[in-house]
């Protein structure tokens, strides 16, 4: 008699994905209010939005990890991944002065292990809870053929709101503002790609707890920041970095004026330069560099808002000055040149 077929036997195995579900389900409460609808019914995740907007604006972001996916592979670390889906996004959310309202997750793999994507989900609500972001839903696709069987894949979606009015985009930016750097945790999600073809593996065990340090969220931080200062323009650090993301909300006309001297440069960014013999420029656009979110604001706020910052416990440093140029969006100060234009 010829065996009969079934979905598992073709490597999809629907019961442990259904009980992986089950199994998360009590971690993915803990970061929902009562602002999610909890509709067994329902395709589609419910939320409901606080009538204390007048003009509501809807904020999106998706995103993923990049290849520091292969690094928490490689060193079996699967705990902290999920938070770099959810600050990748949510920070990305922050720039316009949003709040961050739910996050959904995509996981993607070769086949369902529910101890290391119980870890994954596990990253992914604590970044939730640490956002004030409800995770509401996300999907598990088990694919054998596009996977191997130990390889999983990442993407998540955040949608925030901000008030019309409040929508912060950079266009009140002026000469004389000041550049607020606050630091990073360390590489974030971006450049890993480099990283791995520059460190040997020797090096990426040493520099392990480093290097798969989870990206920070700057939200709570950030939205407090909001409500008591003139904050002109937000940039997250990401990838293409200062030449390419932190000069994405200047006006025309004006220019951000680093002072390349005004902070540390951590020692792994050091290290990576000097064993790939990467040049300044290419470093400044791969490399959040200790820098992982920008906020403009008044001269005359700038030194306030540094306490601020620092007894929310996050460093951070005035790194320059918004000038007046047409010619270009970024110029590094006290460098061999005194100002070399990107």
């Amino acid at each position: 008699m010829k065996k009969t077929l079934t979905y598992k036997s073709s490597g999809v195995d629907l019961r442990k994905a259904d009980e992986f579900i089950k199994d998360i389900q009590g971690v993915v409460k803990q970061t929902q209010s009562n602002l999610v609808l909890n509709r067994t019914s329902a395709f589609g995740p419910l939320f409901a939005l606080t009538k204390t907007y007048r003009e509501p604006v809807l904020v999106a972001s998706t995103d993923g990890v990049g290849t520091k996916l292969l690094l928490a592979k490689y060193f079996g670390k699967h705990d902290t991944i999920g938070i770099d889906l959810v600050a990748m996004n949510v920070n990305d959310v922050l720039c316009v002065g949003a709040k961050p309202l739910f996050f959904l997750d995509y996981i993607a793999c070769g086949k369902v292990n529910p101890k290391v994507l119980h870890c994954v989900v596990k990253g992914i609500a604590a970044g939730c809870r640490e956002s004030d972001c409800a995770l509401i839903g996300g999907e598990t696709a088990e694919m054998p053929g596009l996977y191997q069987s130990e390889d999983y894949d990442l993407a998540g979606f955040a949608l925030g709101v901000v008030e019309k009015k409040n929508i912060i985009d950079g266009t009140r930016m002026q000469a004389g503002d000041r550049i607020i750097g606050l630091a990073a945790s360390g590489l974030h999600s971006n450049g890993y790609s480099l990283v791995r073809k520059v460190l040997s593996a020797r090096d990426l065990k040493k520099y392990a707890s480093v290097l798969l340090s989870p990206t920070r969220i700057y939200v709570k931080s950030v939205l407090k920041a909001i409500a008591q200062f003139e904050i002109k323009g937000i940039a997250h650090n990401t990838g293409g970095a200062f030449l390419h993301k932190l000069t994405r909300i200047v006006p025309s006309g004006l220019c951000l004026a680093i002072d390349s001297k005004s902070w540390s440069i951590p020692e792994i960014f050091q290290i990576i330069q000097k064993k790939g013999t990467i040049a300044d420029r290419e470093m400044r656009r791969t490399f959040n560099l200790g820098i992982g979110m920008i906020v403009i604001v008044p001269a005359f706020a700038s030194q306030v808002l540094c306490r601020f910052f620092r007894n929310e416990r996050m460093e951070c440093w005035n790194i320059g000055e918004v000038i007046k140029d047409h010619d270009t969006k970024l110029r590094w100060l006290n460098e061999k040149s005194d100002s070399i234009a990107e």
